[in-house]
């Protein structure tokens, strides 16, 4: 039987400058900024983020090495130069003393990594409120549709989304091919003159 999906919502441009403004100003701290930031730009899956340990960030290389909680497979994705600069503000001037060596801790004691993807959802969802975009119901799910939506729109090969996004198969990338809608629309015939009704 075949399978229908949804077209998945995403950021439109002046959305996702209002996010990045709020991650990068005084109203978000440099923790909840970070997060966001780096879910909306590598489209990492919550329980990545949780278990993200401070090991995993190559600085000078400017990138982060895991091993996906998912697939349990090895995954090495690039960090935008802004999201450096905001896990640098919270790592060195932010961040709790603590022997718990997970990148984000909690904001309060005990300081250790934070617990569950809830966690990672009310981050993103309180920041996205201080950026003005309270209806959004924003989570790693949305932002992982949205950094899809953004390599598709920059003709990025779905096997190379496939990789970046961690996904064991490309089947399950194909969902993101719903989000370039402008190509959809190319796919879409004219409908007859005399099939108007």
């Amino acid at each position: 039987m075949r399978r229908s999906h949804r077209i998945l919502a995403v950021l439109d441009d002046a959305d996702t400058q209002h996010v990045v403004q709020a991650c990068t100003g005084p109203a978000v701290s440099a923790r909840d900024g970070a997060l966001t930031l780096l879910a909306l730009t590598t489209g990492l899956r919550a329980c990545d983020i949780v278990a993200l340990r401070l090991s995993d960030i190559d600085w000078r290389g400017a990138t982060v090495g895991i091993v996906q909680q998912k697939t349990k497979n090895p995954l090495t994705v690039p960090l935008a130069a802004l999201v450096l600069a905001r896990l640098a503000d919270y790592v060195l001037d932010e961040r709790p003393a603590s022997g718990d060596d997970h990148v984000f801790l909690r904001s309060v004691a005990p300081y250790t990594g934070l617990a569950d993807h809830a966690s990672i959802y009310r981050v993103i969802a309180q920041t996205f409120r201080t950026a003005g975009l309270a209806q959004v119901k924003a989570g790693t799910s949305f932002l992982r549709h949205n950094a899809a939506s953004k390599l598709l729109a920059a003709s990025v090969p779905l096997p190379t989304i496939s990789a970046v996004l961690g996904h064991a198969s490309q089947e399950s990338t194909s969902t993101y091919l719903s989000l370039d809608a402008d190509r959809l629309l190319e796919c879409v015939l004219p409908v007859p003159v005399g099939g108007r009704s």
